[in-house]
């Protein structure tokens, strides 16, 4: 029973992360809970093109300008761009933020750039998976609509990226710090107010009353 509620969750977790590219909102029917996962993404369709756009060119630039040297891991939210992985010196880790910088529509940078050797392939993995259990958890969460969340692991540290609220924050925040494998979360959020939250939500769809038998 375990090993199925997992396997559900997991799936839940992956359509989640896939769906953060849409524009319309993604409505996922299943038996987690009794409820209905509604996810959204609370970004423009404007921006969430430009985002893509930005981590397309970024990871480009990155390749150009310090090809197997260095792993710069690019991902943006809300033209919020941050910066995961491993250079070879200090040098190195502000030219990247430079390159990062100059990609048309980038808002900020968030250098999180560690010096030592690029990570190997089996941590590449774990944060994969610590990222996927991530995602499950949020999905799996009652008070949180987890499509709202960009997620980013490395080497056990979680970034976690977002236009929430503080409250949503905080839930995130407690919920991530009690899963394997996460050594440290990182907070990069866009907070906004409660309003804010009501007017970006689509409309619920009324509840559905059954059929009287006759």
């Amino acid at each position: 029973m375990k090993h199925a509620v997992l396997i559900q969750r997991l799936c839940l977790a992956l359509c989640a992360t896939l769906s953060l590219s849409a524009c319309a909102p993604i409505i996922i029917g299943g038996a987690m809970g009794g409820g209905v996962l509604v996810a959204t993404d609370r970004r423009t369709p404007g921006t969430q093109i430009e985002d893509e756009t930005i981590e397309l060119k970024g990871k480009a630039r990155m390749r150009d300008e310090f090809g197997d040297r260095a792993r710069v891991v690019v991902n943006s939210f809300n033209r919020q761009v941050l910066l995961t992985g491993q250079v070879k010196n200090e040098k190195d880790r502000a030219h990247a933020e430079q390159v990062a910088s100059r990609l048309e529509n980038v808002k900020s940078v968030l250098n999180e750039l560690e010096i030592g050797l690029p990570a190997s392939l089996t941590t590449i993995s774990k944060d994969t998976l610590v990222t996927t259990k991530v995602r499950a958890t949020l999905v799996d969460s009652r008070d949180l609509f987890a499509n709202a969340f960009s997620i980013t692991t490395e080497n056990g540290v979680v970034f976690l990226m977002g236009r929430v609220t503080a409250r949503e924050a905080q839930s995130a925040t407690d919920l991530v710090r009690t899963i394997s494998g996460v050594r440290k979360v990182v907070r990069a959020f866009e907070i906004i107010t409660e309003d804010e939250l009501r007017r970006v939500m689509p409309p619920q769809p009324a509840p559905v009353e059954p059929k009287k038998m006759n």
